[in-house]
């Protein structure tokens, strides 16, 4: 991997996507999506299997399975049989496949780190061949999560901030605060004002654990840390018993003293938060930017709407953090298995230059996700995206599961519940993620 180019790609991809600005978790089940019509030359029906994790109603998920069912209308001699697969079994069932040599044609594959356990299986194949089709689109820094080796597995199709704070203006303003907190300290008198004023302060759905260690830990770490403390873990530098660390997990603890947090917030999801909070029973919640579509850019009540802010977490006294970073990971890269040849190879890739073409950049634009691709912003590009720019322009911080093994992310996201429930301390939980990064060093 190469780690401090990853580390450049967010602000990278920011300053192209800001250029262009200026210039201009769930059911699952399998499906099938067929082209219509007959082919005129008779050719024989090729068909690919392919798995993805795009159940949750996002905007982007739909703009994603529109374009399959256009790439199939215009090819009616290919056929892709799809099974959507909720978030929380998804990397479970890819990988389970992966051990068994038995991967689909095309999947969802995730970046970075996440990407390990495919080329130890040797599974995935390279799509250098067909690189020079983004030449022109996308830089170096945006491609290098899926970059192994100097061979390329994947292409993004977006930038997920995981960590912005959604709050609702009028409900700060009403305790006081007419706009968001600089610093933790405050921050917690916010929580305490707005507890009493009869509102649950931030809303979280974990019920399928990761929210609070991608969003919310992501942050947090990173702010009393650094960003080179998750890699100095895996290097054998440093340890998540060390008491930066643990009191970075002791921020969990504070905010459950406070009860700040919704009460069901161990059996809530993510979906279901977001309603939460659009209903106006959390004056905060914590989620990624690609919310931003249902909280405000596609939210038909402007004016509440306009009412809903987005901020960082704040910085934290005593921190080795930047509080200007926001946690950013680039996602959805299709990946390809390396078992595919002849007509399958074939239509395998022409689907992957229709579906990364600039129109799905600007459609994603359009809706207001941010993209990292060098393309003409839309007319119809989303005002709300300029202000989520400016809020995310030095995004660096690192995202804890696309950097740490899966053992070590399990660690953490039981030992959060853990600590909801005030069943463990965050002195036990740093000493049982330590002991799953030494385990997996054996």
């Amino acid at each position: 991997m190469k780690k401090p180019v990853r580390k450049t790609m967010l602000i990278a991809a920011s300053i192209a996507l800001t250029a262009a600005l200026t210039g201009c978790g769930d059911t699952a089940g399998p499906t099938q999506q067929q082209g219509s019509g007959q082919a005129k030359d008779k050719k024989e029906t090729v068909t690919l299997t392919m798995e993805y994790n795009w159940s949750t109603p996002n905007v982007d998920n739909t703009l994603y399975k529109e374009r399959i069912q256009k790439f199939l209308e215009q090819n009616p001699d290919i056929k892709i049989e799809a099974q959507d697969i909720p978030s929380a079994q998804y990397r479970t069932k890819l990988r389970t496949e992966a051990a068994g040599n038995s991967m689909p044609d095309m999947f969802v594959l995730f970046p970075s780190v996440e990407m390990e356990p495919y080329i130890a299986a040797d599974v995935l194949m390279p799509i250098d061949e067909i690189m020079d089709n983004w030449k022109n689109i996308l830089p170096p820094q945006a491609l290098a999560g899926y970059n192994v080796n100097g061979k390329q597995y994947a292409i993004p199709t977006k930038m997920t901030f995981v960590d912005i704070i959604y709050y609702h203006k009028d409900m700060l303003a009403k305790v006081g605060y007419n706009e968001f907190p600089k610093t933790y300290s405050d921050f917690l008198e916010l929580v305490k004002k707005l507890k009493a004023s009869g509102v649950t302060p931030l809303a979280i759905g974990n019920k399928n654990r990761w929210p609070m260690q991608s969003t919310f830990m992501s942050a947090v770490e990173d702010r009393i840390t650094g960003s080179d403390f998750l890699p100095k873990v895996n290097k054998g530098e440093a340890k998540f018993t060390d008491p930066d660390y643990v009191k970075a997990l002791n921020v969990v603890s504070d905010l459950v003293k406070l009860d700040a947090f919704n009460s069901d917030i161990n059996t809530m999801d993510e979906v279901q938060q977001q309603d939460y909070f659009l209903q106006k029973k959390a004056a905060m919640t914590m989620t990624s930017s690609t919310i931003d579509t249902k909280f405000r850019s596609g939210n038909s009540d402007k004016a509440a709407a306009d009412n809903i802010g987005i901020a960082l977490f704040p910085a934290i006294e005593g921190g080795k953090g930047d509080p200007t970073k926001s946690a950013g990971v680039i996602q959805y890269g299709i990946g390809l298995s390396k078992s595919l040849s002849g007509a399958k190879k074939e239509a395998a890739l022409k689907f992957l230059k229709y579906f990364y073409a600039p129109e799905l950049y600007q459609n994603l634009m359009s809706k207001g996700i941010v993209v990292p691709a060098k393309v003409d912003a839309p007319a119809d590009t989303n005002p709300y995206l300029k202000e989520m720019l400016k809020l995310t322009q030095n995004g660096s911080a690192l995202v804890f599961d696309s950097v740490m093994q899966p053992a070590v992310k399990d660690a953490l996201e039981n030992g959060i519940q853990a600590i909801i429930t005030k069943q463990k301390t965050a002195e036990q939980i740093a000493k049982e993620m330590q002991d799953a990064v030494d385990k997996g060093k054996k």
